[in-house]
């Protein structure tokens, strides 16, 4: 289909010409294709030029960006390409808006570094959040898959990437602080609850990293703190004992289930809303109970006022106890229900009444005092996962009956070693086996009984004595934000696999995934929606990139309704219509 024009001459010699909709049928008896009009416009110079346009507009509705914009381009303007802009304009508006730019650039001219770097730092953020790929590919898509801001040209070697990262880690602490105060003045974060947490990250590689020259190892057990504070306690010093030298990219407690590769540590602190404020990076055989009284170091000049640290079950050894609530700080931490603590034990023989704070939530209040010290605990209990707990453990007890099942009749040696396989490779299992004095295996009701008792519960121990036990409770449950930050920055922002060697660029790599995070989480809680939800409409902006004898021009598509009530929940302003209109011979890329 397509508009062709006929003319007719006139008697006085001038001539007419005609508009016309037609297309082409194929003629079997003339074996050939003959023109059909559809419709005819009327004369070329009457024509009523607003109802084309309109035919037109309607057309293009049916047809993406890129047809649309080639199909309506004239023969003097050539489209040239088209890529995505929605996705970065709002990454770049809110990294604006946080005052993100402003700092790093700041940061880096109080250190005599290029504050050009600046641009590339935020490319890198906004392929995490967009495109997550190697800095290699990320620099090839920065250059041509993307509409990036103020980014300008940037070659085809990567050292460009990898330089801004060896720059923002050299600001990283400073620019954690700055970054935290610009975002607690625009959203009014409330640091009265501060979570931390740690994750770890692993590295398909065929050996760990070897130790830095010089290190001997440190002090894993025997400290002179830990010393102290058994001598405080009546007890006896640990033995010295010298934690084992290794490197960056080390061996350690997986919680990726992959103790077969080495790995680092991540930690991040985290607000009730969801904001991580800042991240660490740790060889990978640290251990968890030390690293939150560095986190609490490491945030002392940041002058927060009153802070409750939230943390769980592994960090809660008295010695961070007695860190956290230095300088009127106080902690709530989750406490092992089958730990070796006496006054976890005693709390959870004293007898009480729950109360209701939720729909699946009862908490009882338990204070410990035996003249020395006070300990304030609180028990919570949700009855739907006493529920669960009570049927997995029948499954299990199931499958204990029938895996000792006519054991009876075996030799006492053969019994013996079915009884230690199912403690050594089935522990659910195991820790219901007993023996008895005659060697045969039976089910331990003792420990069924006790395990019943512990159905459905959790132990807290906080020493903030104003906070309610239903405060302490739902709190501690708001841990499950750092845990939904790490599921988004191993799987959204695709923290692994990282393509680094060197500790300094695996440190960067993780801070970039850091502010990556920060800004989908704003935008996230700004929305009310999820990120893949806002990336996948942002993304369907694009600028159209033009050519024409007048010069080069760049214009986005039009903005739908949805993205447009999109931009207003985000507090972004629209793109501009226009971007540039250069002479041929230009090719800057910076933003009008």
């Amino acid at each position: 289909m397509y508009l062709r024009t006929i003319q007719r001459r006139n008697k006085d010699g001038t001539t007419v010409r005609y508009l016309q909709l037609a297309h082409n049928e194929w003629d079997p008896a003339a074996k050939q294709a003959k023109a059909k009009v559809i419709h005819s416009f009327g004369r070329e110079d009457e024509l009523d030029r607003e109802a084309l346009a309109r035919l037109v507009r309607s057309i293009t509705r049916y047809l993406d960006p890129d047809q649309g914009s080639e199909a309506t381009a004239s023969p003097e303007l050539a489209f040239l390409r088209s890529r995505p802009l929605g996705g970065a304009w709002v990454l770049n508006e809110l990294w604006h808006t946080l005052g993100i730019d402003a700092a790093i650039r700041e940061l880096l001219a109080e250190r005599r570094l290029d504050p050009r770097a600046e641009r590339l730092i935020f490319a890198m953020v906004a392929n995490r959040a967009l495109d997550p790929m190697s800095k290699l590919s990320a620099l090839e898509w920065a250059a041509a898959d993307v509409a990036i801001p103020g980014l300008g040209e940037v070659g085809g070697d990567p050292q460009v990437f990898y330089r801004a990262m060896d720059f923002l880690l050299q600001i990283d602490e400073a620019l954690a602080l700055a970054v935290y105060w610009a975002t607690a003045d625009l959203l009014n974060l409330e640091v009265d609850l501060l979570f931390f947490d740690t994750t770890s990250t692993y590295f398909e590689i065929e050996e760990a990293d070897p130790p830095p020259a010089g290190d001997k190892g440190g002090a894993a057990e025997g400290s002179e703190e830990q010393a102290g504070a058994a001598q405080a306690a009546g007890k006896p010093a640990l033995p010295s004992k010298k934690k084992k030298p290794a490197g960056f990219r080390s061996y350690g407690n997986s919680k990726d289930h992959r103790g077969d590769l080495p790995q680092v540590v991540v930690g991040m602190a985290v607000t009730r809303t969801g904001i991580p404020i800042r991240v660490w990076c740790w060889p990978g055989n640290t251990n968890d109970s030390a690293l939150i009284r560095q986190v609490k170091d490491d945030l002392r000049s940041w002058k927060l006022g009153r802070v409750v640290w939230v943390g769980d079950r592994g960090f809660s050894s008295a010695e961070n106890r007695r860190f956290l609530q230095r300088a009127g700080g106080h902690y709530i931490i989750g406490e092992k229900l089958r730990g070796d603590s006496r006054e976890a034990s005693s709390a959870l023989a004293r007898q009480g009444r729950y109360h209701a704070v939720a729909q699946n939530l009862r908490v009882k209040e338990v204070v410990i005092d035996d003249g020395t010290m006070r300990d304030r605990f609180v028990i919570c209990h949700n009855p739907e996962e006493a529920i669960r707990d009570a049927a997995v453990r029948s499954q299990i007890l199931h499958s204990l009956s029938a895996a000792i099942e006519g054991s009876d009749a075996l030799p006492r040696p053969k019994r013996a070693e079915l009884a230690t396989r199912l403690r050594s490779t089935q522990r659910d299992l195991g820790r219901y086996l007993r023996a008895t004095t005659g060697g045969l295996l039976r089910i331990d009701r003792a420990a069924v009984a006790r395990e019943a008792r512990l159905d459905g519960k959790f132990l807290l121990r906080t020493s903030d004595p104003t906070l309610s036990a239903e405060d302490v409770a739902l709190g501690y449950k708001q841990l499950l934000e750092v845990e939904r930050c790490w599921r988004d920055m191993k799987t959204t922002l695709e923290l692994r696999p990282v393509y680094h060697r060197k500790e300094d660029r695996i440190s960067a790599h993780v801070v970039l995934c850091w502010l990556a995070l920060l800004l989908i989480r704003i935008a996230e809680n700004a929305a009310h929606d999820t990120w893949r939800n806002i990336r996948t409409e942002l993304q369907r902006i694009h600028l159209g990139e033009f050519s024409g004898s007048a010069g080069r021009l760049l214009q986005r598509t039009q903005v739908t309704a949805t993205q447009d009530r999109l931009l207003r929940d985000l507090k972004v302003k629209v793109p501009p219509r226009f971007f540039e209109l250069n002479p041929v011979a230009s090719h800057s890329l910076d933003e009008a």
